[in-house]
């Protein structure tokens, strides 16, 4: 049975809200509690790194949890429901942290509420990625509920990047601290709202009662799978790539750019950016995919943002500080990467169908579990990296409020941060899929001939 448009439109309502908590997260908890609250970056660096390492002992977990779930409201919305309410519940407190605390104190204040906020997104985000290839057939319509989800993933996305700052401007009265407890509360209460009307639109439409495997089984299906394993690896350097960008980017409006209006700046440049990331995956996304292949256009997004981090740096070397040439770069940038946050997560559910062939098991709550991690991964160690680069380069409001500007070493350590590790990145991930991806459409029609020929 095709899926009718009250449940697309209210599973990418549910991708909206889950991925406003994501990036409230992965954008601004290290300049919470470093530029605003004045943690050390190495401690934030620590904490988020940390965290992603306890990640790696829960998600899997996580993955077996639902896989064995009987409920008669089915595999994955129970825990969908359980894991964004507790989430939404950690958000808030994680950006509420006492103003009687410091020193220590905070630093285990930070670190506990990111490892519980990392624990509950996945109680939440593993069954709903898992759900995709649970209530869709196989092909066109799993492709196509995929390019919606992260579209309206990326709409989440870019809200959060485009009025973070000024609502937390606004609702603390110029109080960063204050604004982002006010805003984290909103935005905790939206995503509850969301999840639950994707909770009661979506039904489970597959009968079928599998036999759950262990622990054991499943991480060996995981390493069984060589398609997911590259697409794992594939989606780790992207999202490094970006989130370390994105991580710096506050940071270089506010004190490489500077100026009274660097928050307006800042809102402009993300508005711009979420834009385009958004028209890259509604609109440009389906218009390669008519000329193009699925792995000819993620090769193509690879290449116009490694151009576009190049361009950036030869104009940020060069001295930049107007705003609206280095939108240029920007586009290529952001509609790079709109393309192939659809793309990583279509060929992670087509792996699904290939794990089926080669293993004689559907594995969707693991292999999305491991796209869970890998994403939380990579926002860690992009996290860690900036955390080093603000260290190493001496960049913090105290630093800047000593003197008019920062150093030109400092400037020019950020600068180089913010673009040539994203090209490093980016330039591994093309190796690694050319060598390893195997999965073109054309294998995955004959993929799905032979398991229907099995059924």
């Amino acid at each position: 049975m095709r899926l009718t448009k009250a449940e697309k439109a209210s599973y990418g309502l549910g991708a909206v809200g889950k991925d406003m908590v994501y990036m409230l997260s992965a954008n601004y908890v290290l300049y919470y509690y470093q530029d605003i609250l004045g943690v050390s970056a190495i401690a934030m660096g620590i904490i988020l790194m940390a965290a992603r390492i306890f990640d790696a002992f829960n998600d899997p977990v996580m993955g077996v949890i639902v896989a064995k779930t009987r409920t008669r409201w089915g595999r994955f919305r129970p825990w969908l429901m359980i894991g964004t309410v507790t989430n939404a519940f950690v958000l808030f407190l994680m950006y509420s942290a006492p103003p009687e605390l410091n020193g220590k104190g905070l630093v285990a204040y930070a670190a506990v509420f990111y490892i519980l906020w990392g624990v509950t997104y996945t109680m939440m985000d593993i069954p709903f990625w898992s759900m995709i290839p649970a209530f869709t057939e196989s092909g066109k319509e799993r492709e196509n509920l995929s390019t919606l989800a992260r579209s309206c993933a990326g709409l989440g996305d870019a809200l959060i990047t485009i009025i973070t700052i000024k609502c937390v401007l606004a609702l603390g009265h110029g109080n960063e601290r204050a604004g982002f407890k006010m805003f984290a509360l909103i935005i905790a209460v939206i995503f509850v709202l969301f999840i639950t009307i994707t909770c009661l639109k979506i039904k489970e439409k597959s009968t079928v009662d599998v036999e759950s495997p262990s622990i054991r089984q499943m991480f060996r299906a995981l390493i069984q799978n060589d398609q997911a394993m590259t697409v794992v690896v594939a989606i780790v350097l992207i999202n490094c790539s970006l989130y370390v960008t994105s991580n710096l980017l506050i940071y270089f409006f506010k004190y490489d750019m500077g100026g009274e209006g660097w928050s307006n700046s800042y809102t402009l440049f993300n508005t711009f950016g979420g834009g385009v990331q958004i028209i890259s995956m509604m609109i440009f996304f389906p218009l390669f995919r008519k000329f193009m292949s699925t792995i000819k256009v993620f090769y193509t997004s690879i290449i116009l943002a490694v151009t576009g981090y190049g361009i950036l740096l030869v104009m940020m070397m060069a001295g930049v500080t107007s705003l609206y040439p280095l939108l240029a770069p920007a586009f290529l940038i952001f509609l790079a990467f709109g393309m192939l946050t659809v793309l990583t997560t279509i060929f992670l559910a087509n792996t699904v169908d290939y794990g089926e062939l080669k293993n004689g098991r559907r594995d969707e709550s693991v292999i999305f579990s491991m796209q869970t991690f890998v994403v939380k991964l990579a926002s860690g160690v992009s996290a860690m990296l900036a955390a080093v680069c603000l260290q190493v380069f001496n960049i913090s409001k105290n630093t800047a409020a000593a003197s008019s500007s920062l150093s030109a070493g400092s400037l020019a350590g950020l600068r180089l941060t913010m673009t040539v590790l994203p090209i490093i990145g980016l330039c591994v991930a093309f190796v690694v899929f050319r060598k390893k991806f195997l999965l073109s459409d054309e294998k995955l029609n004959d993929i799905n001939k032979e398991l229907e020929s099995r059924r």
